[in-house]
């Protein structure tokens, strides 16, 4: 198994990225920027890969706690007041733009579009690898760049994104949020064309077994782009790119691309992962996520029932997190079940009902709930949708935005858990940014 050696990342995960710039800084274990940038070796590039892939965990924590406390999907009991204040807008408590729920998820996403960008500037000024072995570096790195920017938008929603970010000096506009959209699927598609008749001289960790060549590489990046034409309802494309990527109606639905963490020195464990009964920095499933479950749902084993239940600033839980076994599980980046939800979603919305309570039918049978009963009508079924939606992906950072794209992120469909508090649409732009 690849495992992330901190120490030889050029320094890249020594990054920190403010107001969307980068900051060089020296790696006695490794090159320079300015060396990479001039004639880069194929060691140096790869090295530039290995970063990039280990710098996608980063902030991921962030992104699935704090989305999913505005959700109330879970709660974040621990020593900062402002889990649980600032994200359920205790009293009259708006999101803050300078602080870590936000800055986090934003600095880090960014921090990676950076490293991208240092790949392919790299790539333009080195002979070291061949013109295919560059269009796979390319391919791979607009790829995750791609993934980035679109987890950037989920938290900013209309506030959009600011795409351009090569030059820190000039940087580019926050673009609106279809504009957003169009970009995000433009570096898509035009990774996946780099695709063809490229080749990939370098090596993915264990996340990506499976998806580690540029034939299978194409079917990750069809399902993050079946992913983002979800989350901007365009579900024509959604299941044009779907049916393009790894998809398995009749498959293990847990096949996929996955984050991987370790124990080795420099390494990192898993952030969501929580010790069983602990009493601080717990993650606490909502009520109303125990309250609605269907009894005898498989799914059910993700809430382990605590010992004694638990409370903080008013709120209270019965049931916490058993998403992750250990410190070093994996955590899903896409997998095939989410594919077979958005498959769902994307016909339910094109009208081929019978197609789409078919793929709900299969994510209830895994769960050993049966087959859907309900009334066979695009309404109904968008119900039946949002609800295996929950279960299927609960605490895994999607069900702010489900709800959102469907004008649900609101006290109609979500419950006040104290007076005063409110529901968040989306996250401000940071301070930083100076907009």
């Amino acid at each position: 198994m690849k495992k992330y050696n901190i120490l030889s990342l050029l320094g890249l995960l020594a990054l920190f990225v403010f107001s969307c710039e980068i900051e060089e800084q020296f790696d006695p274990n490794g090159p320079s920027i300015n060396s990479v940038l001039t004639n880069a070796s194929k060691a140096e590039l790869d090295l530039l890969v290995t970063g990039i892939e280990a710098g996608m965990r980063n902030g991921m924590a962030g992104y699935v706690t704090a989305s999913g406390t505005i959700a109330r999907e879970l709660y974040i009991f621990d020593a900062d007041p402002r889990n649980t204040e600032d994200l359920l807008g205790k009293g009259d408590l708006q999101l803050d733009n300078n602080t870590f729920y936000i800055t986090g998820p934003f600095n880090s996403r960014y921090q990676v579009v950076k490293n991208v960008n240092i790949l392919l500037e790299a790539l333009d000024n080195t002979d070291s690898v061949s013109e295919a072995e560059k269009q796979g570096y390319r391919a791979f790195g607009n790829t995750i760049k791609a993934y980035m920017l679109s987890q950037v938008l989920d938290m900013l929603g209309t506030n959009g994104i600011r795409l351009d970010v090569s030059d820190p000096e000039n940087l580019g506009p926050f673009l609106s949020q279809d504009a957003s959209y169009d970009a995000i699927l433009d570096l898509l598609d035009g990774a996946n064309s780099a695709l063809s008749g490229a080749e990939f001289p370098f090596f993915l960790s264990e996340g990506f077994r499976g998806f580690n060549t540029p034939q299978t590489f194409s079917q990750f990046n069809r399902a993050i782009a079946a992913r983002v034409a979800t989350h901007a309802a365009r579900y024509d494309r959604a299941l044009s790119y779907v049916n393009a990527s790894f998809l398995n109606l009749d498959g293990d639905l847990s096949e996929g691309v996955e984050h991987i963490f370790g124990t080795v020195a420099g390494d990192l464990l898993n952030p969501l992962y929580k010790q069983e009964g602990q009493s601080g920095d717990q993650l606490v499933v909502h009520p109303r996520i125990i309250a609605n479950a269907t009894p005898g749902d498989e799914r059910l084993d993700k809430f382990r029932l605590r010992v004694q239940d638990t409370g903080q600033d008013g709120l209270n839980g019965a049931y916490e997190t058993a998403l992750y076994a250990t410190a070093t599980s994996p955590i899903d980046i896409i997998r095939n079940e989410e594919l077979v939800l958005i498959y769902a979603e994307a016909n339910i919305n094109l009208g081929n009902l019978e197609e789409g309570e078919r793929a709900l039918n299969i994510i209830r049978n895994a769960a050993d709930i049966g087959d859907y009963s309900g009334p066979v009508t695009q309404e109904a079924l968008i119900d039946e949708m949002l609800y295996q939606r929950c279960y299927s992906l609960w605490g895994e950072g999607h069900r702010m935005w489900d709800l959102r794209r469907y004008g649900r992120l609101n006290a109609n469909f979500l419950p006040i858990d104290r007076a005063g508090d409110d529901v968040f649409t989306q996250f401000p732009i940071p301070l930083s940014e100076g907009v």
